[in-house]
This record gives C-alpha cells, sequence and structure tokens, in this order.
C-alpha cells in the first residue's frame, strides 16, 4: 500500500498530500516520460500533480558527465577547500566546470564579493553573482550509484518534458529542483499548474536526496474547495 505524507505548510490549506513513488533506475537515454506514467499508475489520477526530480530528467537527457573526465586547475582546489560542506563548489571537479562555462574572471569576482559579504554578515553573494553558471550544476555526493561520481547538469527544456507527461498521463506535471534545506524550484511544468504552490508543497523534500529511488512524488488534494495545484488560495 501506497502511504501519503500530509503537506503541513502554512502558505496552504489543509488537504494536500505528497506520495513518493519508487521507480527502477534512470539511465541515459531511457524514456522517462514512459517510466513515470507506468510508475504511477493505479495511484495518480487527473487532478492530481507529478512532481519529477530534475537529476532524474537531466540523467535520462544525458546531461551528465563523470567527475574523472574533468581535471581540476590549482585554482578550482583552492576555492574548492574553502566552500561550505553543502555547497554543489566545494567539490573541485564541479567548480572547474563552473569556472569553465562562467569564465575564470568572473569567478574570481564572484569570490572576492563572497570575501566581502560574509565579512558584513551576509550569506550567498557567490551564487548571487554566478546566477544560472552554478545553479545548472549539480555536485556528485548526493547522488546514488552508479552516479555517484557523476556531475549532473540542469535538464534540458524542462517545460517540453512536463508537457510531454501530462500528454501521456492525462496528468499534470512539473520538473522540481529541491533539496533537505527546504528549497524548492518548478525548473518545467504543464499548463495550467500553479508552480509557486508546488513549490511550497515540496519544501519537505518528499523526493528525498539519498538513495529513496523517489524520483516521483504525486501530488494530491484531498478536501473541498479549490485545489491549491492549480488555483492561488488564502489559507484558512
Amino acid at each position: 500500500m501506497t502511504r501519503g505524507l500530509r503537506v503541513d505548510r502554512p502558505e496552504l490549506p489543509p488537504g494536500l498530500v505528497a506520495i513518493p513513488v519508487r521507480t527502477r533506475l534512470v539511465r541515459p537515454g531511457e524514456d522517462l516520460a514512459g517510466i513515470v506514467r507506468d510508475a504511477v499508475r493505479g495511484i495518480a489520477r487527473p487532478g492530481d500533480a507529478l512532481a519529477v526530480s530534475e537529476t532524474a530528467v537531466a540523467i535520462a537527457q544525458g546531461e551528465i558527465v563523470p567527475a574523472e573526465y574533468v581535471r581540476p586547475s590549482k585554482l578550482a582546489y583552492l576555492l574548492a577547500r574553502r566552500a561550505g560542506a553543502l555547497a554543489t563548489v566545494n567539490q573541485p571537479e564541479s567548480l572547474q566546470i563552473v569556472i569553465d562555462r562562467a569564465g575564470v574572471w568572473r569567478v574570481l569576482y564572484a569570490s572576492a564579493m563572497h570575501v566581502l559579504a560574509r565579512a558584513i554578515g551576509r550569506r550567498g553573494a557567490f551564487y548571487e553573482v554566478m546566477g544560472e553558471a552554478i545553479a545548472a550544476i549539480d555536485g556528485y555526493t548526493g547522488t546514488m550509484p552508479p552516479f555517484e561520481r557523476a556531475i549532473v547538469f540542469a535538464p534540458q527544456n524542462p517545460d517540453a518534458f512536463a508537457q510531454s507527461v501530462y500528454e501521456e498521463t492525462g496528468i499534470a506535471c512539473a520538473v522540481v529542483d529541491a533539496n533537505d534545506l527546504e528549497k524548492a524550484k518548478v525548473l518545467g511544468a504543464s499548463s495550467g499548474l500553479h508552480r509557486a504552490n508546488v513549490e511550497r508543497a515540496l519544501l519537505s523534500n518528499p523526493h528525498g536526496n539519498g538513495d529513496e529511488q523517489t524520483p516521483v512524488v504525486v501530488l494530491k488534494w484531498r478536501a473541498q474547495g479549490p485545489n491549491p495545484l492549480f488555483a492561488a488560495v488564502t489559507p484558512p
């Protein structure tokens, strides 16, 4: 029996339930929309929303590179040693890809801004300066085998993928980047879905960041009144 997790957020009315759905391991080149369709059969129905992990979408699209293929520079090693333990850029290989994509001078500027901001008690300046150049890369320590040493990039055209899942299943879909730090971002969604409310519903990260192998979460509305997955609502 598939169990649901009650979504308890002050920004949302009570009645939402999140059901993590286990799938087989997703590999590059596979039909992920078909995998999602088969996994949620008998669990999801129209009126629900499917939240698919952006990592699974990226892997299926082949948007990964083994860390062994990357040769970090001295600068990458130097800066990675000064990054926080949970930061993507504490891995020299990941940081080297950021350097290659954004350029040495931009990374040095972001590092300088980080130091200045920390001196006045403000965090996150490095990520603010780097923007999408760093947001599009996932470090390899959080990805399960056999991809634990693979650097995962952002999925390509997540809106189109989400729409393809909707067309196969008749169920709304979002591609979501969520983590255990209570952060969730919808990268792409099928038409009609309320992106902000989907993000709020996933802040507790029911996908998991370990070896749960649950890249799909079914969001269900089990109450009266407007479904917040498709409409903006005011909490009671």
